[in-house]
């Protein structure tokens, strides 16, 4: 059956694989199943293909570049040592195939079978691998962390009142719930009604709405004098 490996095809497929269950067993938790088979296909490959012309060196740089790709997940977690661990692993993986399109078939199975693996992601328990990254990933909206500001956009347009003096900025109550805003520079007593004019971030920008109501007065004045 070993003898298939000299299809660039069924090589392809063998590190493809291998690939995906090795980072697949540094993602998630598969009791160790993911990693044995792994490394059978991957020591398979190399069994296969070692011989006279080529050392054992390219196992090391191999090894290195699976090395680099478990210390980058679990101190650095900014992905740049983990690409040179792949690259390092592909150069392994690459020199002793017996032609150039072997090789170059077996570089491809290397970056498919590690990018593949995160599908393992969706299904497995996730292990403490890229935690740092995993977490600016889910810094997002549709995770919760930016339900706040999305929330005050709701405010725009709707009135309440000013629990403190604004000078400009104070705490003012919407339905109940209180709210720091800036009146944008100019004076507004506590008590004062007020309606939100816009809202950047979190930063809550209001104006009093008895200013409006003041120009009411006079004509209102006029109409009692008429009577």
């Amino acid at each position: 059956m070993i003898d298939w490996l000299d299809s660039a095809s069924i090589g392809f497929i063998v590190v493809a694989f291998g690939t995906l269950f090795l980072i697949g067993e540094l993602l998630v938790r598969a009791r160790g199943l993911f990693g044995l088979l792994g490394i059978g296909l991957i020591c398979m490959y190399f069994i296969y293909h070692l011989n006279g012309d080529v050392g054992t060196w390219v196992i090391v740089f191999y090894l290195i570049g699976l090395g680099l790709i478990i210390f980058d997940g679990n101190v650095t977690s900014d992905g740049t040592i983990a690409a040179i661990g792949v690259i390092l692993m592909i150069i392994g993986l690459a020199i002793p195939a017996p032609d150039f399109v072997y090789g170059v078939l077996v570089s491809f199975a290397t970056v498919i079978g590690a990018f593949a693996s995160l599908l393992f992601l969706k299904v497995f328990p996730h292990r403490n691998m890229w935690a740092k990254m995993t977490l600016k990933d889910q810094l997002s909206s549709e995770k919760g962390y930016n339900s706040m500001n999305e929330s005050y956009k709701e405010l725009v347009g709707k009135k309440g009142v000013a629990l403190t003096d604004f000078r400009p900025t104070g705490t003012i109550d919407i339905e109940g719930n209180p709210y720091s805003a800036t009146s944008g520079g100019r004076w507004i007593k506590a008590d004062t009604e007020v309606e939100v004019v816009s809202v950047d971030g979190t930063r809550i920008l209001v104006k009093a709405v008895e200013v409006e109501n003041e120009d009411d007065q006079p004509a209102n004045q006029s109409n009692k004098n008429h009577q």
